[in-house]
């Protein structure tokens, strides 16, 4: 098996697609790198930027009163940039940088009520799953590139043995078949690997050269799990090409036959399918929305008119007036968060259907593992949500220490008028989870590993029964 896969490698290695395939790989993979160097430091100083003002935000506001800090909340809430954005920019143009924790609704010229959560839309446009613009990116190197090469290193891998005849030499020895298969498949994976892995490591040795890049162990392993992905992927391309490559007798027919099924599983499939969910998906019916949004806001008011507008400022009135700015709040929020989750389900429908490509597959794991693109997009919100609660919490805490508070949140003379020191203040921090992203993503792990299995149980049952 050894001695097949080393003859194998050494054909390969003195092959003309072998050194263009280095150049292409190359080539690729610097240009990514310097795409990178120069956009990412843009994108980490606007995040710096963005953070600077939020917290000089809390800071005003806390050295004014607990009340101000209460009413007009955190404000925007931005999403951290990954240091592997690279790998696979995930389409973050179409998701929301941002959350916005603020702008209390003004209820009249003296009364104002408390901040609230706003979720902008998953995207602007849920008809397109997929960017506009195709990226020089990790996904589309490894989705489209390497899985054409891996079917240029295989599609004589038997059919070329068979039209010069050595197949049959080499079979007319005691050499298993699936031995002369299998060391194919390693020599050509090798093949495949080393100017695969020459180019990642010269990629990540001119990006290692941005100072505002830092990658932490986490970001190692996760890159080690992109590489493997990559390797898994580019496994499934090269069972595919010795699959045909075993079932018919001409090296042209099968090279004629792969290109055929690349364009199929890479190109076309995943582009249509997106199209077609796109098309046919239930969409977010606005008018249906604010129907619903003045419905139930009109029975709020109408449960507390009467106590709310009233002129007077006992503590009746006052407490009715937070319990009214609280459960306007929390209307607010589940409304916005069912639009959310509704928009949500509808991309998830969508990539569900589009799975069934394996470059598909592919992208969305490395997107997954990168920290970019939609379920990256679904953390930064949940951290969000998380910080809101903390944020309330603490606001509730703090006025309840002050025994000259009335503690009725939202009211001025309910609260605390007192300063509150700016470092107590609970700051947002938008963090990532790879054992999370891993649980969640172990199902199209088992999903493409399955393909790669099937492929190379064909590919064998195709080889023992073929007459050379």
């Amino acid at each position: 098996m050894w001695h097949i896969a080393k003859r194998e490698l050494y054909d390969n290695l003195n092959s003309l697609r072998f050194a263009l395939t280095t150049v292409l790989l190359l080539a690729l993979m610097l240009t990514n790198a310097i795409v990178h160097l120069r956009e990412h430091p843009k994108r980490v100083q606007k995040y710096n930027d963005a953070v600077t003002g939020y917290e000089n935000r809390l800071a005003s506001y806390a050295n004014e009163s607990l009340y101000l800090l209460a009413q007009q909340g955190p404000g925007d809430l931005h999403k951290k940039p990954s240091p592997l954005h690279f790998c696979a920019e995930g389409g973050d143009a179409f998701l929301s940088g941002t959350v916005n924790a603020g702008d209390p609704f003004m209820y009249s010229a003296d009364m104002t009520g408390v901040w609230k959560l706003s979720y902008p839309a998953v995207t602007p446009n849920l008809e397109n799953v997929r960017p506009d613009a195709i990226k020089l990116d990790w996904g589309f190197i490894i989705g489209y590139v390497l899985s054409l090469v891996a079917l240029l290193f295989t599609f004589d891998a038997i059919s070329g043995e068979r039209e010069r005849g050595t197949l049959r030499l080499m079979l007319a020895n005691s050499i298993p078949r699936h031995t002369v298969l299998i060391g194919k498949f390693l020599g050509a994976l090798i093949s495949v690997s080393i100017p695969f892995t020459l180019s990642v490591l010269i990629n990540l040795l001119v990006i290692s050269t941005d100072s505002d890049l830092h990658l932490n162990a986490e970001a190692w392993e996760r890159l080690g799990i992109i590489f493997c992905i990559a390797l898994l992927y580019m496994s499934l391309f090269l069972a595919l090409g010795l699959l045909v490559s075993t079932r018919v007798r001409q090296s042209a027919v099968s090279l004629v036959i792969l290109l055929l099924v690349w364009v199929t599983l890479v190109v076309f499939m995943p582009n249509t399918l997106a199209s077609m969910t796109g098309e046919f998906s239930p969409s977010m019916l606005s008018g249906e929305f604010w129907k619903r949004y003045r419905q139930l806001h009109q029975e709020l008011d109408e449960k507390y008119e009467d106590r709310v507008w009233s002129d007077n400022s006992d503590i009746k009135t006052l407490t009715a007036r937070s319990e009214y700015f609280s459960l306007h709040v929390v209307l607010d929020e589940r409304l916005n968060e069912d639009r959310l989750n509704l928009q949500i389900n509808q991309f998830r429908h969508a990539r569900s259907i589009i799975r069934v490509s394996p470059v598909a597959i592919v992208q969305h794991l490395l997107e997954s593992f990168a920290g970019t693109g939609f379920e990256r997009h679904l953390q930064f919100i949940e951290n969000t949500q998380r910080y809101a609660r903390h944020f309330r919490e603490f606001v509730v805490d703090t006025d309840r220490k002050d025994p000259k508070s009335r503690h009725l949140i939202g009211i001025r003379e309910g609260m605390a008028e007192k300063p509150v020191s700016p470092a107590s203040v609970p700051k947002f921090e938008d963090t990532l989870s790879l054992s999370k992203d891993f649980n969640t993503r172990a199902m199209e792990l088992l999903l493409l590993t399955l393909f790669v299995m099937v492929l190379l149980s064909g590919a064998y049952l195709a080889f023992v029964r073929v007459e050379v």
